[in-house]
């Protein structure tokens, strides 16, 4: 072997070595936000999905829950709210039914940057009087090649109602196992040191360790509204806030950043 040919594959192997460690080093982070977008009439009920969708577009997300999301319901004027939303920040939509409701569907909705590879809608138990929910799932593939899980839900309103604790047993069941580092993002109903939410920590780490509150948008006084991911190893927070916005809805918004472990 000559020294040009000997030293051209010492070059290569050294390039290939390094272009390695640099992909394996490389951060890998995901920008998250949860957002109840009050069936898209604002606070004011003038219906502006411009001032809903630039509340998106500031927080520069790559998954996004929705919550209260009507699809072509005679109130939200025949709009399919989550692909109008998709449409205004350059992000893949999906809709998930909870309810027939007022001419169209109510349920959940997820806007994505990620290509999606699978999606499940799981109906979660409520009782006969209270409105069905449910919880919506992508799989997608980050830049990196990696496969995560993405769940979207809205949990029941009713103050005194025992579907929560219900409703966060069968998300145990069902999304727990998921092969796939995972995250659930929504309006639980539930504030941090209620039953609910101790039965969802058993298997997910939130992703605000502070509380800070998230209703109502105009002074919030509670928290409803969460990131969670599991399982912990596989991820770190690298920030979260809230984001409130008294007009776009009543709830404030959630962003977490989270970075993945390899």
């Amino acid at each position: 072997m000559t020294k040009l040919v000997f030293s051209i594959l010492t070059l290569v192997l050294t390039y290939t070595v390094l272009t390695a460690q640099n992909s394996s080093d490389e951060e890998i982070t995901v920008r998250v936000l949860t957002f109840n977008i009050l069936h898209g009439a604002t606070t004011k009920g003038d219906f502006d999905l411009d001032k809903i969708a630039s509340v998106i577009q500031n927080t520069n997300p790559d998954l996004v829950a929705l919550q209260e999301v009507d699809f072509k319901t005679n109130r939200a004027k025949k709009y399919d709210l989550v692909t109008e939303l998709g449409w205004r920040t350059k992000m893949a939509p999906i809709f998930g039914i909870a309810m027939p409701y007022d001419g169209g569907g109510y349920g959940e909705g997820i806007l994505t940057k990620m290509p999606i590879l699978s999606s499940k809608n799981i109906p979660l138990p409520h009782s006969t009087n209270n409105e069905p929910r449910a919880a919506l799932q992508v799989s997608v593939q980050l830049e990196s090649g990696d496969t995560i899980s993405f769940i979207g839900t809205h949990l029941e309103h009713q103050e005194t109602s025992t579907d929560r604790i219900a409703q966060v047993k069968t998300i145990n069941e069902v999304f727990a196992s998921c092969k796939y580092p995972t995250i659930l993002a929504g309006d639980l109903n539930a504030t941090p040191n209620s039953e609910p939410i101790s039965i969802l920590k058993k298997y997910w780490t939130a992703s605000d360790k502070k509380g800070a509150l998230t209703y109502p948008s105009n002074d919030p006084e509670i928290k409803i509204d969460y990131i969670f991911f599991r399982p912990a190893d596989r991820w770190q927070v690298v920030e979260t806030k809230v984001i409130c916005d008294e007009i776009a809805s009543d709830h404030c918004a959630v962003l977490s950043v989270l970075k993945l472990a390899k």
